[in-house]
């Protein structure tokens, strides 16, 4: 049921469930701990070589996975299923880090992949199950309330977190290193809890169908290959995708790369964890006020005026030399990071058609993945062989650039009219 709040308060909790790894884990203890700990011993830019090969399988993977798996779900109304399965699995994987021991960066490298895998592709099923809890009146105030609720309460995870590692005494545990592993744990089992409000109470539009796994999976097949047809007549859904295919490298590779890049400038372990949180508690609001920031102007010009944020916030990262300028530049994610990514899934919901939302979402998230693959890589490799993570940063303005350019081209009217006549030659055949 559509604007149920029970439903879209349990549907947002789903990203406040599984921040926690995209916050502790993914943004913050991973990137040090890989270098510090698990790779000890390593040379700094061959480090962040393997954690920019190590994010870039684990986009492929999903990216290559998810237009299938979102045509299967469509078919069959298995978008819950595929969440639960994938949310398991990051929590598990994510979970199993407290395992490892110092010099194990082959196992890290291989857990910390699959559990970006159950991470993206959880997310791929959790997008699209938001036009069933939202109307087009609420879509964006929902989809920025769970970005907002995600920030917050990955952010209050990753708090306690920092406090375990900076005080392991006063939790009763007897190093930082053994801080960060119990850290691990404790995201797979936040990721879990606060995953069943919304398998309990969201809802899936299945129009009464129950159709057969086997059957979905010929049906998805079927239908993927109609879907990647449809493109050519969806030519303003392409655009956009194309854009955001653009636009969203640079937002991934900074949220991926950043501590890692802070880390090359030689800032403490503090310091950098200390932004992270900055950025964390700095976006709760700014998520939300983003969203009538976006009913102002206009949802697409507030998108375009974030990109252009994103080209100064990378311009200024070259630069930066001192902590404050860390701190600084965290304020100013935090104040666009979850503006962007809210309104780009909201804005997606009004360009595609509503009951193939499963499989157009994982277009969505596959081009996403596919820019998350070429964004790490790119800075590694620029990284591994100029031995400057300033150089690397600089291609992703040229990113942010192009999606820019070519989201400025796309209009919503033009879209609203191809999607009718693909919906009606859907009917005649």
């Amino acid at each position: 049921m559509q604007d149920s709040k029970k439903e879209i308060i349990s549907w947002s909790l789903y990203d406040w469930a599984n921040s926690a790894f995209a916050t502790t884990v993914m943004a913050a203890f991973f990137p040090i701990f890989f270098s510090e700990y698990w790779s000890l011993g390593q040379d700094a830019s061959v480090s962040t070589f393997f954690l920019g090969i190590a994010n870039s399988t684990a986009s492929l993977v999903v990216a290559v996975m998810a237009p299938f798996l979102g045509a299967i779900a469509d078919s069959g109304s298995y978008r819950k299923k595929f969440l639960i399965f994938f949310a398991f699995l990051g929590a598990l994987m994510t979970s199993c880090l407290w395992l490892l021991k110092s010099g194990q960066w082959g196992l890290a490298i291989l857990f910390y992949v699959v559990a970006c895998i159950g991470f993206s592709g959880g997310n791929t099923f959790y997008d699209s199950l938001l036009p069933c809890v939202a109307s087009d009146k609420k879509v964006d105030f929902v989809s920025a309330l769970g970005f907002s609720l995600g920030y917050i309460g990955g952010g209050l995870l990753f708090l306690i977190n920092v406090l375990m590692y900076l005080m392991p005494n006063m939790f009763g545990i007897s190093s930082s290193v053994e801080a960060v592993k119990i850290s691990f744990l404790t995201v797979g089992i936040w990721w879990l809890v606060f995953s069943i409000p919304l398998l309990l109470f969201v809802k899936e539009d299945n129009d009464g169908k129950k159709t057969k796994i086997s059957e979905s999976c010929k049906t998805g097949a079927k239908n993927i290959a109609t879907t990647l047809k449809s493109l050519k007549f969806l030519k303003t859904t392409t655009l956009f995708l194309v854009a955001y295919w653009c636009y969203i490298d640079g937002v991934d590779t900074i949220i991926r790369m950043a501590t890692d890049y802070g880390t090359s400038l030689g800032f403490s372990s503090s310091s950098l964890i200390v932004a992270l949180l900055i950025t964390q508690f700095v976006a709760f609001p700014a998520a939300l006020l983003y969203n009538t920031f976006g009913k102002k102007i206009g949802t697409k010009n507030a998108i375009l005026v974030a990109i252009v944020a994103y080209c100064i916030i990378a311009l200024l990262g070259v630069f930066m030399t001192k902590e404050i300028h860390f701190y600084l530049l965290a304020i100013l994610i935090g104040l666009f990071q979850g503006g962007i990514q809210a309104l780009s899934r909201s804005y997606y919901t009004r360009l595609i058609p509503k009951d193939n939302s499963a499989q157009f979402f994982g277009f969505f998230n596959m081009l996403g993945k596919f820019a998350a693959i070429i964004g790490p890589f790119l800075v590694g490799f620029v990284t591994l062989i100029t031995k400057s993570n300033r150089i690397g940063i600089l291609s992703l303005i040229l990113l942010f650039a192009v999606g820019g350019v070519l989201l400025y081209k796309v209009d919503e009217s033009k879209a609203e009219k191809e999607i009718g006549k693909f919906e009606e030659s859907l009917e005649r055949a």
